[in-house]
């Protein structure tokens, strides 16, 4: 299975424990990633209202131009559900012909072009439709036996290209993978709850009244945990946690990971491997046996 890879501005800031872990479990399942050589942003929630919707295309559809010249005719896959949910759309334009004719006419000017004939992939995806959950679990070294695993996938992973790779109003890759690893997937009050994704930078208060019952949820149902897919929830899940325990009165204390970090463990790659020194809410006494 080979990849054009494009990590997206996150893996090397807050979702750098993704970035890593996924590397890690990617090489485990026999996944050959090519990182898009010079890849850029991909625009996701600012660009259009700072430079307008054609340019901030064009910027996005110029990393689907350098994965063509790189390897054509391997989809593109991302860990990052703004990253999918951008580049997936951009890559729907291109059936539009006029589209199609004026951002070449635009990437000519990198001495690029794009034919529209890659698909844009999110890691999810993947991992359930390509890899399968048979040979995940055949990977396992240390089985997640016993712990119980809150599986919040966020609004972009499944929304943003609706019934793309799972049901938006009712996903299961998530769960799939976490029952791979040996863990038990918790069914949850507000698990499809939206956790504000970038709004928690200009309006932080509304995603502390936003993380707490999607949290309050998870505990309520005897999670020891909380995973997903998604670099902005596990970033408002983890970080505004401790906020959302005083503002509401709680003492929640759920470790949130990346679904990578989660089978990394299970991998039995360990700590270092499985990025958990990067987690805010401190993990290591729910996932003491592992590592």
């Amino acid at each position: 299975m080979k990849y054009n890879y494009y990590p997206g501005c996150a893996s090397e800031g807050t979702a750098l424990a993704n970035y890593h872990a996924f590397l890690a479990v990617a090489e485990k399942l026999g996944i050959e990633l090519h990182e898009i050589e010079d890849w850029n942003c991909c625009g996701a929630t600012v660009t259009s209202s700072v430079v307008g919707e054609f340019p901030a295309q064009v910027l996005a559809a110029r990393n689907l131009a350098l994965a063509q010249r790189q390897l054509d005719g391997h989809d593109i896959v991302t860990t990052c559900s703004s990253c999918y949910a951008i580049l997936g759309l951009t890559n729907k334009k291109f059936a539009d012909e006029e589209f199609k004719k004026k951002a070449n006419e635009a990437l000519k000017e990198d001495e690029l072009e794009y034919n529209g004939n890659l698909n844009v992939r999110f890691l999810l995806d993947v991992l359930v439709n390509d890899v399968g959950v048979e040979k995940i679990k055949a990977a396992v070294e240390k089985p997640l036996n016993g712990l119980k695993v809150a599986g919040y996938v966020g609004c972009q992973s499944v929304k943003a290209l609706r019934g793309h790779y799972d049901d938006p109003e009712y996903p299961q890759s998530l769960d799939k993978i976490i029952s791979a690893l040996g863990a038990e997937p918790v069914e949850f009050e507000n698990s499809n709850k939206c956790c504000t994704g970038a709004l928690a930078l200009s309006a932080p208060d509304i995603t502390i009244s936003a993380v707490h019952p999607i949290i309050d949820g998870a505990a309520k149902a005897g999670a020891d945990i909380i995973v997903t897919p998604c670099p902005l929830c596990q970033m408002n899940l983890d970080a505004y946690q401790q906020k959302a325990n005083k503002q509401f009165q709680t003492s929640h204390n759920l470790p949130v990971l990346f679904i990578t970090q989660l089978m990394a463990l299970g991998f039995g790659l360990g700590r270092k491997e499985a990025g958990l020194d990067y987690c805010i809410v401190a993990p290591y006494q729910k996932l003491s046996n592992w590592a």
